[in-house]
């Protein structure tokens, strides 16, 4: 039962994620969404808890460098039914998201809730600064978003352990001077818990970063590199005839095979052939949908499929060709994906991004993750995912470069950006240390599949050191499979990380 809960919640942020505009932040680093439990929690003295949707409210700094601006209420949930005094505190942020909804990262669902029960420990959920209804401001403005960097968010998570009350009993006498606190994270945030053991070392006594994609990367053509080796081989190379074939066309200014291309996909009405391009990648990231527990119904397979299986025969590794690869590609397109996608939208309004009138880029309302997800890459991060290099494989066109996305910047924050910025992606590599981190009782753990595996620190080529103070364990999952408890019941591999989790721990916490 549990199982199925994952897997139908896991379905419906892929079908979400589908509605979003703009194909980078469809694939943004973020943790995937566990369903809460519906169950009564109870504490180990059979005390009644409140639910683990209540929310409850810390007063946060506005601005950890001028703290007369004053504070924001910084919402956050707790769990506290395995609680024993004594026990750490299991603290996590779900990152560049609304953290309502991800209530099941405080319970044994989860690898924050499997240390809580084997420590004894008290789970806290907080939500990031700028994203779902924890803002410094009412609007996300540039002049608001200045405030929504790497280090704030830093402090933010210092903030709160050396201030917070918890509403558990005993919780005013749980702060890090007298209590473990082990921070967690995933994807952006488990790059977050990298960075803060970093830049606040002492505060917490231990951590655990999930696909933690530490190093900013500002051309990160790299995400599709563990999808093109993990996908279906018939898949990818049918999807490399295609691309390759855009590629050509595009080099020949041939703008009639141009047409002829993206009138095959549905999409004749898109102006700009850098957002024809940009759209043929929607199909790869619902990779990063993808878990251990989710079969061959999931949309990927569905496309993979599309272009694999012909009277019910499938093609060899080297697939079925060019010519039947554009014809079943776009027929998936014109079929199926295509009102997946954009719905009743038309392709300009769906997938265009020239025009810089619609709400998409005017829109500063709060409880926009996208808006806010977008000011960190423009400014600091990156991760812009693009075509690669000449002489590597391509399942992503090369018309795709940075200022793709660089131009973008300026249509959504064009009172911070007269033209295309660089991140200050090296600067953030320098400040926290990216793949050159070097931190006492901080574990890593990572999956093969994983889509934002080469902005970890298990990237190709980066062979660091697995150490008994800072442990690094892969296993074959996908984006953060290891936070999610059934992923090791279906996935021996991804067993073998959570175990070693624990047991590091287990182990860290009988020396503090």
């Amino acid at each position: 039962m549990v199982l199925t809960t994952v897997l139908a919640s896991l379905l419906l942020i892929s079908f979400a994620d589908a509605a979003i505009p703009n194909a980078m932040l469809r694939g943004r680093p973020s943790v995937p969404e566990v369903p809460v439990p519906e169950r009564t929690v109870t504490s180990p003295n059979g005390t009644v808890l409140p639910p683990l949707t209540t929310v409850y409210y810390f007063n946060q700094l506005i601005d950890h460098n001028n703290p007369s601006l004053g504070t924001f209420q910084q919402r956050y949930w707790m769990d506290w039914e395995f609680y024993e005094a004594g026990g750490p505190i299991v603290f996590m942020t779900p990152g560049e998201t609304n953290a309502d909804g991800y209530e099941g990262y405080l319970t044994n669902d989860t690898i924050n809730g499997m240390i809580a029960q084997q420590q004894h420990g008290a789970a806290v959920l907080v939500e990031h600064r700028f994203f779902g209804y924890s803002n410094p401001y009412d609007n996300l403005t540039s002049q608001s978003l200045e405030l929504l960097t790497i280090q704030q968010a830093i402090d933010d998570l210092v903030y709160f352990a050396q201030n917070a009350d918890l509403p558990m009993p005993g919780g005013d006498n749980v702060k890090p001077d007298t209590t473990p606190w082990i921070l967690i994270g995933g994807s952006y945030s488990g790059a977050l818990t990298s960075w803060t053991m970093v830049n606040k070392p002492g505060i917490f006594y231990a951590g655990y970063a999930s696909s933690g994609v530490v190093e900013a990367i500002t051309d990160y053509y790299g995400y599709f590199t563990p999808i093109r080796e993990y996908m279906p081989q018939n898949c990818s190379s049918d999807v490399q005839a295609v691309i390759a074939y855009l590629d050509l066309v595009y080099a020949e200014n041939n703008t009639a095979a141009i047409q002829s291309l993206k009138e095959a996909f549905g999409l004749g009405g898109l102006s700009h052939i850098d957002d024809f391009a940009a759209a043929l990648q929607y199909n790869l990231f619902d990779w990063q949908s993808l878990q251990p527990f989710i079969g061959p119904g999931a949309m990927f397979f569905e496309f993979c499929d599309a272009l694999e299986v012909k009277n019910g025969v499938s093609a060899p590794a080297t697939g079925w060709g060019l010519e039947n690869a554009i014809y079943a590609w776009g027929s998936f397109w014109n079929t199926t994906y295509y009102a997946y996608v954009c719905g009743d939208l038309d392709a300009e309004t769906c997938l265009g991004t020239y025009d810089t009138t619609q709400s998409y880029w005017t829109d500063v309302s709060v409880d926009n993750a996208d808006r806010s997800w977008f000011w960190m890459v423009c400014n600091q991060v990156g991760y812009y995912q693009v075509g690669p290099p000449e002489g590597q494989p391509a399942i992503v066109s090369r018309i795709l470069q940075p200022i793709y996305e660089e131009r973008q910047c300026v249509n959504m924050f064009p009172q911070k950006f007269y033209w295309p910025p660089s991140p200050s992606a090296l600067e953030v590599d320098m400040m926290y240390s990216g793949w050159n981190v070097e931190v006492d009782r901080l574990f890593f753990a990572n999956g093969l599949r994983d889509p934002w595996r080469e902005a970890t620190v298990s990237a190709d080529g980066l062979y660091k050191p697995n150490t008994a103070t800072q442990p690094i364990y892969e296993g074959d999952g996908f984006h953060c499979s290891d936070l999610i408890t059934e992923s090791g019941i279906v996935d021996e591999t991804i067993y073998t990380v959570q175990m070693a989790g624990l047991e590091y721990m287990k182990s860290w916490l009988a020396n503090y």
